[in-house]
């Protein structure tokens, strides 16, 4: 915002949450955060530039084995979880298609919900495709009063009960 900051020196301020996104990732993603430890060192919570180093990695099939162990086992965390939490059977193999926002009309669950529709549609229409499994993944809440994100949100977790009973897509795509 180079024209807002001349037009008014001083008023825009750069603030976090108070987490910075290396502790972040180090706290929450304990297998990622000690293999990145391991590739280029500690002491990169507190310098975001020291991550530049894990670029010489970016080819190196032992580094990227160990990269998708991380990814895995939080994954498979993660589907234990929605299991017990949510009563859904997810296979930590699918890809994962995350979308966990306050729910808005302008922030596309809608959009996103229409095109898991669409999908199942697909699916349904040729189940022996050869479909990458998938785990759609909706999180967030609407204000009280808002009539609409509230339909949003029936509407997901309709769409989620009619695709989750269905046997004959199975795990192709599940909705959470």
């Amino acid at each position: 915002f180079p024209e807002l900051n001349a037009l008014h020196p001083g008023r825009i301020v750069n603030q976090t949450n108070g987490v910075t996104p290396r502790r972040w990732l180090k706290m929450s993603n304990r297998p990622l955060a000690d293999l990145i430890t391991k590739s280029i060192g500690p002491g990169w919570e507190d310098d975001l530039d020291r991550l530049k180093g894990l670029e010489k990695f970016s080819d190196d099939k032992g580094f990227q084995g160990e990269f998708d162990a991380a990814k895995r086992v939080n994954k498979v965390a993660l589907a234990a979880w929605i299991e017990a939490e949510c009563g859904v059977k997810v296979s930590p193999d699918a890809l994962f298609d995350v979308q966990i926002k306050r729910i808005h009309e302008y922030k596309r669950q809608l959009l996103n919900i229409l095109q898991t529709v669409s999908h199942y549609q697909r699916i349904k229409a040729n189940p022996g495709a050869a479909w990458v499994p998938r785990v759609k993944i909706f999180g967030g809440k609407s204000a009280p009063g808002y009539a609409v994100a509230k339909e949003i949100i029936h509407l997901i977790n309709d769409v989620a009960a009619v695709i989750n009973a269905d046997t004959e897509v199975g795990d192709l795509l599940k909705v959470v």
